[in-house]
């Protein structure tokens, strides 16, 4: 027997007064940005969109109030959002940009990224490495940040597929991008 299900709407929020952890985003922005050639495929206009994902999919509801989800690190989601691509070699297929991104980090660990705990620094580097060769992790933080980047494939024409995704909200969106806009224009 066949079992079907309907994608239930994630718990997220849709209010501006989501407080986000204190993190000079600007310093990451500019620093991502530095020395950048390949235009916008890859750029900066991704990496926004993929840091609002980000932030759209670690949202939940606890009473009555909308917050960032216990099980996720917003700190390492937004910094992916802005370092995951920074060592492409062209807008094509770069499949080794993930672990060069990944090494990049270090040579970034004691200034840009010295807030950062430890067990923070090895779930982006985990992060970073793994986005282009890896599905699912089940490690909360590493798949939100897969499916942040994931949700902004139609810009290269690919439909995200909510099959392709490491969370359930990821998929729900997938599905429903019509949703995610909508909580865009909310929050953003």
């Amino acid at each position: 027997m066949m079992k079907f299900f309907q994608r239930k709407a994630p718990t997220t929020a849709l209010t501006p007064a989501v407080e986000l952890p204190d993190l000079n985003i600007n310093i990451v922005k500019r620093f991502a940005s530095s020395d950048w050639k390949l235009g916008e495929i890859h750029g900066l206009s991704h990496w926004q969109r993929v840091e609002r994902n980000g932030i759209i999919l670690s949202l939940e509801k606890l009473n009555g109030t909308f917050c960032i989800r216990k099980d996720i690190n917003i700190t390492v989601v937004r910094l992916f959002a802005y370092l995951h691509d920074k060592c492409r070699l062209d807008d094509g297929w770069d499949f080794e940009h993930g672990i060069r991104a990944a090494k990049m980090l270090h040579s970034i660990r004691r200034t840009l990224l010295k807030e950062l705990s430890d067990n923070e620094f090895s779930l982006l580097e985990k992060a970073c490495e793994l986005h282009t060769t890896e599905h699912k992790t089940g490690e909360p933080t590493i798949d939100t940040c897969f499916d942040a980047d994931r949700l902004d494939l139609n810009r290269v024409g690919i439909e995200p597929s909510p099959n392709k995704m490491a969370t359930e909200q990821g998929a729900y969106y997938a599905e429903y991008p019509h949703k995610l806009e909508q909580i865009k224009s909310l929050l953003f």
